[in-house]
């Protein structure tokens, strides 16, 4: 005779799998968000959950009850119906919801793909990207030209320039009359036009260089970026160029190879070597300071003329004796 199996344990054997899929804290903690929103299952469409949602949403919310009791119970409701109906509503959400219903024995992979939806952003990380470097490429831009217009500046009120652009545009003045005509402006728009003249000579005159040269757009992050293979190629080629040269065929450093082996020895950036002035890399020419050799010797000497002159220097005395007596930790009681 066959074993009795009692309607319980064949319950319990149906829904165990369901049973386990409920995990507290993930989507609709230990409820089903199906059953939440009543009269809606894994076959209803987008439409029919909103439907339901929707009906639900106005029996339950707390506006439509009066007492307290019934408020708290509301509020309780209204959350667990919204709840289920933004994870029903997104098909991503519901799919990673179905397939935890599916695979409830697989706790990492559901875990995984709640957090996943919950908590990654929202935006196209290419868009982050494309508005990150547009962002930097504008304030390097901006900034390449607040240090250009504050070098401009600057030499406008230094005397030495400001009296040597005074000169050209007088010189300018001079060519340029052919008939006299009564000045009627004031002397605030003669002087804002003087200001102005100064400024464009300088600008036209004067090689600055370095970090505070004029900016172009090819100093831009983003055109970088864009010419970074059209870079790299010239990179390989020079390198390729520069072995079968100097390395293979022996040949004598042109000026360009001499300047960029000092630079090397230096160790100092293009825009610094840019910076100094001719006289300066003319000296370094006779001294050729592109042999390794030479340099060392040359930077040597530096420092040995460097060292008498700050010894022969009262200010660097004085520092001296400062630092001998504790520097800035020392402890001081007054004048002595």
């Amino acid at each position: 005779m066959a074993p009795v199996i009692s309607s319980s344990i064949v319950v319990f054997i149906c829904f165990f799998p369901q049973a386990l899929a409920m995990i507290e804290g993930l989507y609709c903690g230990l409820e089903n968000c199906y059953e939440i929103l009543e009269n809606v299952d894994r076959d209803s469409t987008k439409t029919d959950i909103t439907k339901a949602y929707r009906r639900l949403a106005r029996k339950w919310h707390p506006d439509m009850h009066k007492t307290k009791a019934k408020k708290e119970e509301a509020e309780q409701m209204f959350t667990k119906i919204a709840n289920a109906y933004e994870i029903l509503r997104d098909e991503e959400q519901r799919s990673d919801y179905d397939y935890m219903l599916d695979h409830p024995d697989e706790y990492l992979a559901n875990y995984y793909n709640y957090y996943r939806r919950r908590y990654a952003p929202k935006v196209d990380p290419r868009i982050v990207v494309v508005v990150t470097i547009s962002i930097i490429s504008i304030i390097q831009y901006w900034a390449a030209w607040n240090n250009y217009n504050t070098a401009v500046t600057y030499l406008s009120k230094e005397p030495k320039y400001r009296f040597r652009a005074q000169e050209i545009i007088k010189q300018e003045k001079l060519a340029n009359s052919t008939n006299k005509k009564k000045d009627r402006r004031n002397k605030d728009q003669i002087r804002e036009e003087e200001e102005a003249m100064i400024r464009k000579v300088i600008e036209e005159n004067m090689d600055i260089r370095g970090a505070y040269q004029k900016p172009t757009v090819y100093d831009v992050l983003w055109l970088q970026i864009i010419l970074l293979p059209y870079t790299l190629y010239k990179y390989v080629i020079s390198c390729v160029d520069w072995t079968w040269r100097y390395r293979i065929k022996k040949e004598e450093y042109d000026l360009a190879a001499k300047y960029y082996l000092i630079r090397r020895n230096l160790k100092i950036s293009q825009g610094q070597f840019d910076a100094l002035q001719d006289h300066e890399k003319e000296d370094y020419l006779l001294q050729e300071l592109w042999i390794k050799e030479k340099f060392v010797v040359w930077k040597q000497q530096k420092e040995d003329e460097m060292k008498i002159k700050m010894a022969e220097s009262a200010r660097y005395k004085s520092y001296r004796r400062y630092m001998k007596k504790g520097g800035p930790g020392q402890m001081s009681f007054g004048p002595e």
